[in-house]
């Protein structure tokens, strides 16, 4: 990480990690499962607990699908299965710097507004409270509003790797959304494109 330009600070154990990461405000979290005392699991679900929106890059052998979804629904932002390749590595934490430096600008669809510098959702006048994954898709759904977005680009865009043609967890993550964002109003902004993938607009009920 030293060649690549990057200073990191390393934790020995989950608790120290936690600790450590809650008190310095580091641009990148790289988070292995498999830590003594917390899992990286747990690191995760507490941070996001405690507001923490730092980027967390998981790191584990766990390969499976349902071990992905867990570790995104702990919070985390993206998950890269061992052994894997630096280069790799540094893809994606790249990738993810980037997102968070996206600009500042408020996106507004209809009557939502999320603020990127605040991570903050509104729809008609209420909060809205997503987890790391459901922030990171919603925004990549609002800033393309009107564009037709196939699976294969949300799925590269949010996730950053292949489920193995298994994609299901697209249909999950669009299930939350819909409940925190669309239930109880008149018109639904998040649309299914059948064949396709999903689109976000404004259609009057």
């Amino acid at each position: 990480m030293l060649e690549a330009g990057y200073a990191p600070q390393v934790a020995e154990d989950g608790l120290t990690g936690y600790h450590l990461a809650k008190s310095n405000p580091f641009d990148l979290i790289l988070l292995d499962v498999m830590l003594p005392g917390l899992t990286g699991f747990e690191v995760c679900r507490r941070l996001r607990g405690d507001g923490i929106s730092t980027p967390i890059l998981i790191l584990t052998a766990k390969d499976l699908l349902d071990d992905k979804v867990m570790g995104l629904d702990s919070g985390a932002d993206d998950y890269l299965v061992k052994p894997f390749q630096i280069a790799e590595l540094l893809a994606r934490v790249r990738a993810l710097l980037r997102r968070r430096n996206l600009g500042t600008t408020s996106l507004k669809v209809g009557d939502l507004t999320l603020e990127p510098t605040s991570r903050q959702i509104v729809r008609g006048g209420k909060a809205i409270s997503l987890s790391a994954t459901e922030y990171a898709l919603l925004e990549y759904l609002m800033r393309n509003a009107g564009r037709v977005l196939t699976r294969a680009m949300i799925l590269q865009h949010v996730w950053q790797y292949d489920f193995d043609g298994n994609d299901k967890v697209l249909d999950v993550y669009i299930s939350y959304l819909r409940r925190k964002i669309d239930r109880g109003h008149p018109n639904s902004l998040i649309q299914t494109v059948r064949g396709v993938g999903y689109c976000m607009e404004n259609i009057d009920a």
